[in-house]
């Protein structure tokens, strides 16, 4: 154990000095007495004119408000630079450390989010994406008889990675948000509360999606020969080709310490050359992931349609040995390409020599998401099941804020979302870059809340509001809806709260303990596998049931 923790040490220094330079130059850009409920959509939206935004009032049912008769729109304001200031943050809340029973002790991240009482900063904001890479690379680990490396655990992607059942927003609405929570078994259940606020983006068919204009960028580096990479990339790839028609368009490029085209801008349904193409791809020399974007975003360039989806798509197991190795070399022609609607994916592959970090932040830099796969079946989910969600992007720069009564919580902590960080005052400046989302996509934040007894027994004051803001990625409006959570939204126990939920907390728990939050130091990953075995659901979804294996191989390892 004394030498896993070494080599944890070890991997963090490492990791904190690429953070340290990468951030450097990215600086700038980058309960008693309540009552039962199902979860509640707390806002809708519908399509709005140019700068425009809206307020909802929050049901307390699970009722759609956009469209319903219990909605009320009306404008509560423009979409000019902010009018909120942040606050000045306040130090940690009043639990004690305690030690973890009988189990490998995780070091503690650096940048976990504290506890904030309200009454210094009422106010929590963040960017949000679908990115769900660390789960999958999770798994990988777990799989190869390693625990995840604590540099590589994002609570917000492990929680993502699952379907938190969401309905579409009813109507031409781009996005309904919901909230519901309830005490869990891994928090103080007398004191605290963990709160699920969600989002769920607005449906795009197979038939309406836009057309694709694709440019595959493949790491075929000596580093790819090991562990099969290329081979999952090929298999993963195949999946992709079967999903496209003659209606799209896309080139390959392929690179080592050089880059070259390896298939020219082809139909969709040349399906036998592109395969072909990529059925040629051999590991050879160094890896030089710059030149091979370079030429990839010259051949998106040369593709590039108005009306459809436009994408660079980074295969890769991140390693990048030749050349300038770092996310801010090529930064400046990344932001360029964004610009213009030209988003870039990036695709993990791989466990050995992995770099989680450089994927992650190129990505984010690129307006497009992060995966990792490990399997076909990973691929299938990705690139089938969700190729439309994955590749058509509905909004941009999605940003979410939370704002506490002071009055009724006493203090609250985001569990995740560490480096989608936002100032308070840049909500309403739409001028910072944000996150982006794909049609059909959902996103689920969790809080651990404190709540005064009063916000049980009112049902005329909220003791929260979500304001959700973004750019249409077609038309560039600007739009903003916003929803108050009421104390009867949350149950009075955890078996009264939604299967979803149970999920989501019991997966935030266990992403937490991998990485020793100090939040849950009396935690193990014994009581996590306690409670997986009881979800309600477990039984019928298959990502639920592989996660309770996960976590018992987890347990295992640890010991």
């Amino acid at each position: 154990r004394g030498m896993w923790i070494r080599e944890q040490k070890v991997k963090q220094y490492r990791y904190l000095l690429s953070v340290a330079l990468a951030m450097a130059l990215l600086a700038g850009a980058c309960g008693d007495s309540h009552s039962d409920t199902t979860q509640t959509t707390i806002a809708s939206d519908s399509r709005q004119n140019n700068r425009s935004s809206e307020t909802t009032a929050a049901p307390r049912g699970n009722q759609p408000i956009a469209g319903g008769d219990n909605s009320s729109d009306r404008t509560v304001g423009t979409t000019a630079a902010a009018t909120t200031t942040a606050a000045p943050a306040t130090t940690l809340g009043p639990r004690e450390e305690e030690s973890r029973r009988g189990e490998t002790e995780f070091p503690a991240p650096e940048n976990e989010n504290p506890f904030v009482d309200p009454r210094d900063d009422g106010l929590s904001t963040f960017a949000i994406d679908v990115d769900t890479g660390a789960y999958t690379v999770m798994r990988a680990q777990i799989d190869s008889g390693h625990l995840p490396d604590v540099s590589t655990i994002r609570v917000e992607e492990y929680v993502n990675y699952f379907d938190p059942g969401y309905a579409p927003p009813a109507g031409d609405g781009t996005f309904a948000v919901y909230a519901d929570g309830g005490p869990t078994p891994f928090t103080d259940s007398r004191r605290h509360e963990v709160v699920r606020i969600g989002v769920k983006a607005r449906e795009v068919t197979p038939r309406q999606r836009k057309d694709l204009s694709l440019t595959l960028v493949i790491d075929v580096s000596g580093s790819m020969e090991g562990d099969g990479k290329l081979e999952v990339v090929k298999d993963s790839l195949d999946v992709l080709i079967d999903e496209l028609d003659r209606a799209d368009t896309i080139s390959i490029v392929a690179y080592t310490d050089e880059a070259w085209v390896a298939l020219e801008a082809t139909d969709g349904g040349d399906k036998d050359a592109i395969r072909d193409a990529i059925r040629e791809l051999r590991p050879l020399r160094s890896t030089n992931a710059e030149a091979g974007l370079r030429l990839g975003y010259d051949q998106a360039d040369e593709m590039y349609d108005r009306d459809g989806q436009n994408r660079v798509i980074l295969l890769s197991d991140g390693v990048a040995n030749v050349g300038a190795t770092g996310p801010e070399s090529i930064l400046d022609r990344i932001n360029e390409e964004t610009r213009r609607g030209i988003d870039l994916v990036t695709i993990g592959v791989g466990i050995s020599n992995y770099n989680d970090h450089l994927l992650e932040q190129l990505a984010d830099q690129g307006d497009g998401f992060y995966a990792y796969v490990d399997t076909r079946d990973e691929a299938k989910r990705l690139f089938r099941e969700g190729l439309t969600s994955t590749l058509e992007t509905i909004a941009r720069d999605v940003k979410i804020q939370v704002e506490f009564d002071p009055d009724l919580v006493y203090e609250y902590r985001l569990l995740g979302f560490e480096n989608r960080d936002i100032a308070d005052r840049d909500f309403r400046d739409d001028s910072v870059d944000a996150g982006e989302i794909g049609a059909g996509h959902s996103v689920v934040a969790l809080y651990e809340v404190e709540l005064d007894r009063e916000a049980y027994e009112s049902r005329s004051r909220a003791f929260a509001t979500v304001s959700l803001r973004w750019e249409d990625s077609d038309s560039g409006r600007v739009s903003e809806i916003s929803g108050e959570i009421f104390g009867d939204s949350l149950a009075s126990s955890f078996e009264r709260t939604e299967p979803e939920f149970q999920l989501a907390a019991t997966v935030a728990a266990y992403a937490e303990v991998l990485r020793g939050s100090r939040y849950l130091r009396d935690v193990s990953l014994g009581d996590v596998v306690e409670v997986a075995r009881e979800l309600p659901f477990r039984q019928l979804d298959e990502d639920a049931d592989e996660f309770l294996e996960l976590v018992k191989d987890a347990r295992r390892i640890a010991r």
